[in-house]
C-alpha cells in the first residue's frame, strides 16, 4: 500500500485536496492530506519554512508511514522538497504538482524576480502575512464559478516567514526519483529550475491540460496522475 501525503499551495488547507482522495482510496491507498502550520484550520500557530518542512516530516514519522509518494503543490513545493530528503527510505517517490522547488540558501520569493519586491511589500504591509488570493487571481485557470468561490473562501493568509526564509537541502534534488507535472495553462513551460532538474534520470515530467489548481478543476485526472506517479502496483495494472 502507497502512502500519499498531499501538501496543498499557499493558502490553502488540507481541505483543499477533498475531490482527489475518493479516487486514491478506492484504489486501496493511505492518504494524509496535511495541513501546513499557520494556515486553514491551524491558523494562529506561528511559521517559518522550517517549521512547514518539520510540519511533514512529523507527520511522516510520527505515524511511521512507510512507501510514501510525497506531494507538493505550488509553495509546498518547497517544504517538501526539503522534507522528502529527510525521511530517508520512507520515500516512495516525490510529486511536484505545478510547483516551486526548493534551491540551498534561495527562498520562494527569490524564484520571483520580478514579483520579490511586490510580494515582500505585501507581507509587511499586513502584519507578516501574505494577503489571500482574490477570484482575479483564479481567471483563465479552468476554474468555474463555483470552483473559484470555494478557493478564495477557503483561503487563510499565508505566513510572511514561510516565503522569505532560505531552504535548507541536503544533498542534490535530482537524485529523488520525482515526478513533475507541469498545468499548461499556467505556463507552457517548466521553470529553469525545473527544466535542469529534469536533466535528470530520476526525473519525469506529465503535463496537465489545465490551470494551477488541478485538485479543483481536475481532481481524477490529477487522482489517476498520482497513481501512475506510484508505480504500476499502485494503479493495479503492469507495465
Amino acid at each position: 500500500m502507497t502512502n500519499f501525503v498531499l501538501v496543498a499551495g499557499a493558502w490553502l488547507g488540507s481541505w483543499a485536496w477533498s475531490d482527489v482522495l475518493p479516487d486514491l482510496r478506492e484504489a486501496g491507498h493511505g492518504v494524509h492530506p496535511l495541513t501546513l502550520s499557520g494556515l486553514a484550520d491551524k491558523q494562529g500557530v506561528k511559521a517559518g519554512q522550517q517549521t512547514h518542512v518539520d510540519d511533514i516530516v512529523d507527520h511522516i514519522e510520527g505515524l511511521d508511514l512507510r512507501d510514501v509518494v510525497l506531494v507538493g503543490h505550488s509553495y509546498a513545493g518547497i517544504p517538501v522538497g526539503q522534507a522528502a530528503q529527510r525521511i530517508g527510505d520512507r520515500l516512495a517517490r516525490v510529486v511536484f504538482v505545478d510547483s516551486s522547488v526548493p534551491a540551498d540558501g534561495e527562498s520562494f520569493v527569490s524564484g520571483w524576480p520580478e514579483g520579490r519586491a511586490q510580494v515582500e511589500a505585501a507581507i509587511a504591509a499586513n502584519d507578516g502575512f501574505w494577503p489571500v488570493l482574490t477570484a482575479a487571481d483564479c481567471a483563465g485557470q479552468e476554474l468555474g464559478d463555483e470552483e473559484t468561490a470555494l478557493i478564495v473562501a477557503g483561503a487563510t493568509p499565508h505566513p510572511g516567514a514561510t516565503l522569505t526564509e532560505p531552504a535548507v537541502l541536503r544533498g542534490p534534488l535530482g537524485e529523488l526519483s520525482t515526478t513533475y507535472v507541469k498545468c499548461l495553462l499556467d505556463g507552457a513551460e517548466p521553470g529553469p529550475d525545473v527544466a535542469a532538474l529534469l536533466k535528470s534520470e530520476r526525473w519525469e515530467l506529465v503535463t496537465m491540460e489545465t490551470g494551477h489548481w488541478p485538485m479543483f478543476s481536475r481532481p481524477r485526472e490529477l487522482a489517476r496522475v498520482l497513481l501512475e506517479a506510484a508505480g504500476p502496483e499502485a494503479t493495479g495494472t503492469r507495465r
